[in-house]
């Protein structure tokens, strides 16, 4: 008995050593040159025959950013979907759905996130995953979605709001170069089964609270990530002629454009001004959040500032459908820490390119991105 009792101790302390190991490899710190780069990567929406130039762009990008923590803004896989432009293995057909079989797309769509992991996984570079709503789409529950991404030692995704839900919840610290403190933090929040309910803000309010108390009394400078986009967004647009550069026409039928005095960028539609959800009410709060990142809608890449709080949508990534296809890479500074740099790219070129492939970053007019 007592041999077996010390097995068992044996492989207790084994896999806790792991642990410690995992979770040490996958600390999260400013470089010895005080900066930390995050790549933001959103909406592969791939199946488990992925389009060619989805690998090159995952390679690409990762190569030419070179980030210490990669952001996947959801919809990893596409559901279920008839026409496919981009050039893969099973043409004119997406999806890793397979009705009525469960165990079919559980396969599917593990098989479709080695496609968009691999990379990362491959330089050891820690990642973490915001649910789409593609991926709820799928039918794949989200406690085996943690299970497939937590079979990747690089995975940082876990499930820290413990809603009635099971959204899948959770921030990010990030270090001080010397490891003795918490600098800054990110958010990661799961809106890709609907909008963030009660339980999640509280959840949020609440770990924010306790990072406050952690760092003196001062809230940690953070920023935040999910799939679909909070209305607010809306403000960064004004009111134009259908006529007037830029204009797109929103849901209400009237025309829209991105107001150059906030904003910058490529949108394909518009938002409509005037919203302001609770979610935007909870950052202003707890006074945290210098700026939120979101996906969704593929084609719109911009950014602006509205009442303090930096907003941006992110190009995707799915070369089933119309481009454009890019990337958003984060720089932040130790030293000034609420202040950091962000760019868009934008990928050109097919897989046919070969060698010629490039990624060109955007270049908005940023004088509106000053935070006092």
């Amino acid at each position: 008995m007592k041999k077996i009792i010390s097995i068992i101790l044996a492989v207790i302390l084994l896999f806790s050593v792991c642990i410690c190991a995992n979770a040490e490899n996958n600390e999260l710190k400013f470089g010895s040159d005080g900066k930390f780069t995050v790549l933001q990567i959103s909406d592969p929406q791939d199946d488990h025959n992925p389009a060619y130039d989805l690998i090159l762009f995952l390679t690409m990008a990762v190569d030419k950013t070179d980030p210490d923590l990669i952001i996947f803004t959801g919809d990893i896989v596409e559901d279920n979907r008839v026409g496919d432009i981009g050039v893969d293995a099973e043409p004119l057909r997406e999806g890793v759905t397979v009705d009525g079989d469960y165990n079919q797309t559980l396969m599917n769509v593990t098989e479709a996130c080695k496609t968009v992991f691999y990379y990362a996984e491959q330089k050891g570079i820690p990642f973490a995953v915001c649910q789409g709503n593609n991926d709820y789409k799928s039918g794949v529950t989200n406690e085996d979605w943690l299970k497939i991404y937590n079979s990747y030692e690089n995975s940082l995704s876990v499930d820290e709001s413990n809603d009635s839900d099971g959204r899948i919840d959770f921030n990010l610290e990030i270090k001080s170069s010397d490891g003795e403190k918490t600098v800054f933090n990110i958010w990661m929040m799961d809106n890709g089964g609907g909008g963030i309910t009660e339980e999640q803000l509280a959840w949020y309010k609440s770990e924010s609270a306790a990072l406050k108390e952690a760092n003196g009394g001062e809230s940690v400078p953070s920023i935040l990530f999910q799939h679909v986009p909070v209305d607010d967004m809306g403000n960064l647009f004004e009111e134009c002629n259908f006529w007037d550069e830029g204009a797109s026409i929103g849901d209400d039928g009237k025309c829209y454009r991105l107001n150059q005095e906030i904003a910058s960028g490529y949108h394909a539609g518009a938002m409509i001004p005037g919203a302001t959800t609770e979610q935007f009410r909870a950052w202003k709060e707890c006074g945290d959040v210098l700026g939120a990142y979101f996906g969704h809608w593929h084609t719109e890449g911009y950014t602006g500032t509205w009442d303090g709080i930096e907003l941006g949508f992110t190009y995707g990534c799915e070369f089933a459908k119309p481009g454009p296809y890019g990337i958003r890479v984060f720089t932040l500074y130790e030293n000034d820490i609420k202040n950091f740099d962000n760019e868009l790219y934008t990928y050109e070129g097919s897989y046919k390119s070969g060698a010629s492939l490039e990624l060109q970053v955007d270049e908005p007019d940023k004088s509106f991105l000053s935070r006092e």
